[in-house]
């Protein structure tokens, strides 16, 4: 099953998501005529971001990496709907990264990474949005690299777990239709089990709760006028476009 949240007409609706209409009760709305939100409201939520997920993006960006995951945080302020604009800052390099998003179904502490996935309600997409410039040893946590409005795009659905196999999902980002990031949930460091059993070991998690599992290699400059797709088959596509 897939959940989505749209404003319209001035009120926030959660509708379920099929045969591509957004379903409030049995009325159906066209998603081309909503605001999309984020498919969770993000009020109250933590949302943790975890650096350097897949090791062929730590080789990129020839970094070395820690055994155990690299974790930071994700702002409220940050999120912002399918369909939303990013808006770029006056910078050097910013870029897309394209994640599976773990959503958390229900409270749980220190739970093992083999029942860790029966506390995830669902997954959805998300789009950490970086600026590299403010990206270094002087800057971490990367809150400014990480932390301007719109900065961090979710969505358009959550997909329950039932419809997800987080060890295989494929995601693939396009710029204006140019495909220039792939790769597969397989190949993170840490798999989704595994990140929630970590941060559940030393503190709470709570329903509502996300975990932002990393991005695979593939980062490039996103500039104003862009529009970037971000795609996880299971789940669907985000897209936003960039603008100054």
């Amino acid at each position: 099953m897939k959940f989505a949240r749209f404003a319209y007409n001035g009120q926030i609706h959660e509708a379920v998501y099929k045969k591509e209409q957004l379903w409030v009760g049995s009325v159906a709305y066209d998603p081309q005529d909503v605001m999309w939100l984020p498919p969770m409201d993000p009020r109250g939520a933590t949302a943790f971001g975890v650096a350097l997920g897949y090791a062929d993006h730590a080789e990129e960006l020839k970094l070395e990496v820690p055994p155990e995951p690299i974790l930071f945080n994700k702002m409220p302020h940050t999120f912002v709907g399918h369909q939303a604009k990013i808006t770029r800052p006056q910078v050097d390099y910013m870029h897309y990264e394209g994640e599976l998003v773990v959503i958390i179904g229900r409270s749980c502490r220190k739970v093992d990474t083999a029942d860790a996935l029966n506390y995830v309600f669902g997954y959805t997409i998300g789009n950490d949005c970086t600026v590299r410039d403010f990206v270094g040893n002087y800057y971490r946590p990367p809150i400014k690299a990480k932390g301007f409005d719109s900065f961090g795009p979710i969505g358009p659905v959550i997909a329950t777990a039932d419809e997800v196999d987080p060890l295989n999902c494929e995601i693939r980002t396009y710029v204006n239709g140019e495909l220039r990031q792939q790769g597969n949930t397989k190949n993170l460091r840490h798999s989704a089990a595994e990140l929630v059993s970590y941060i559940s070991q030393f503190m709470t998690l709570n329903r509502g709760d996300m975990i932002w599992t990393g991005t695979p290699k593939g980062i490039s400059h996103i500039h104003a006028g862009d529009t970037v797709r971000i795609q996880i088959d299971a789940i669907g596509t985000l897209e936003n476009q960039i603008i100054q």
